[in-house]
């Protein structure tokens, strides 16, 4: 049995093909892959998807529905996340996406897509079940929170921040005035502790394009590897490094950044100012990085159905 999930995110869109033949939720990975298509591009601004944006990542989700297809997948599920949430004319999309592919969107709240990037962590992570665990997820438009004891869900929320909008705010010119800077990290700390992250994390996950594209500059990955990003290691000394280096640099310069994809050079410095403050937040000096996110929670469900 073959199944696929493509989630389509305010800056990427995530294509996940697995199979299995058992009810257990394991699977095997086919393949993982990522556009970074920007359907949040100028989302803020307008409150719409603009035409290209849209014709952009309808097409990228239309081509992973093929390759699934391909494979034999009996089984596609596309979901959308903060971008296709906010935006007025999210229907255009959905409707553009069915045309292309003849599937529906299903558009999921906050709390579930915390609740499934909990299920991947619990499910892909050695000794997160039982610990006392915050896991959180951040991505272009949204960061999700699940605070857990003993593998069981205390508390789960979405906090409207992501990378795109601290970049528009505040880090847009490169290199970054060192005051901008100091505003982002100010403003990302805020919001994080205005909306209930707390300290007390004996164990922190953390998960989204932005942990593992850190995860990936800090092992000087020219070819990404899952197998050696999922359960590393990233310190707050780490973090710390690599946020002065990107706000050192052009957008030019951190395109040619070993193991950062040049396409999210523009948000990942706003990314390792959201990881940073949670960690700030959380009391913690150190996280561990998941590769797995909430197409894999997704995909556990799906086969365990």
């Amino acid at each position: 049995m073959i199944k696929a999930v493509i989630d389509v995110g305010t800056n990427s869109i995530k294509f996940c093909l697995a199979e299995s033949e058992r009810r257990d939720g394991s699977f095997t990975v086919l393949k993982d892959a990522n556009n970074i298509a920007k359907l949040g591009e100028g989302l803020r601004e307008s409150g719409l998807i603009s035409p290209d944006a849209l014709e952009r990542n309808a097409l990228a989700a239309a081509g992973f529905v093929k390759e699934a297809r391909e494979a034999g997948a009996d089984d596609i599920h596309i979901v959308g996340t903060m971008a296709l949430r906010t935006a007025k004319n999210t229907d255009a999309f959905k409707r553009r996406v069915n045309e292309l592919t003849g599937l529906d969107i299903r558009v999921i709240p906050g709390e579930e897509e915390a609740q499934l990037s909990y299920i991947a962590v619990m499910s892909g992570i050695h000794g997160a079940a039982e610990a006392n665990l915050v896991s959180f997820d951040t991505g272009g438009g949204s960061t999700e929170f699940v605070f857990g004891e003993a593998g069981v869900m205390k508390r789960k929320f979405s906090l409207n921040i992501g990378g795109i909008r601290i970049t528009e705010d505040y880090l847009s010119e490169t290199p970054v005035p060192a005051e901008r800077l100091a505003e982002a990290r100010a403003c990302v700390r805020k919001e994080l502790s205005d909306g209930g992250v707390t300290p007390g994390a004996e164990f922190l996950v953390g998960m989204g394009g932005n942990v593992t594209s850190i995860a990936s500059v800090k092992h000087r990955m020219k070819i990404y590897d899952p197998d050696v990003i999922q359960g590393s290691k990233l310190t707050l000394s780490d973090i710390r490094g690599q946020i002065a280096d990107y706000a050192s640099k052009t957008l030019d310069e951190r395109r040619n950044i070993v193991g950062l994809q040049p396409k999210r050079a523009d948000v990942i410095l706003a990314g390792a100012c959201i990881v940073e403050a949670a960690m700030e937040l959380c009391g913690v000096e150190e996280l561990t990085v998941s590769d797995r996110g909430l197409r894999h929670g997704l995909l556990y469900k799906l086969f365990k159905a």
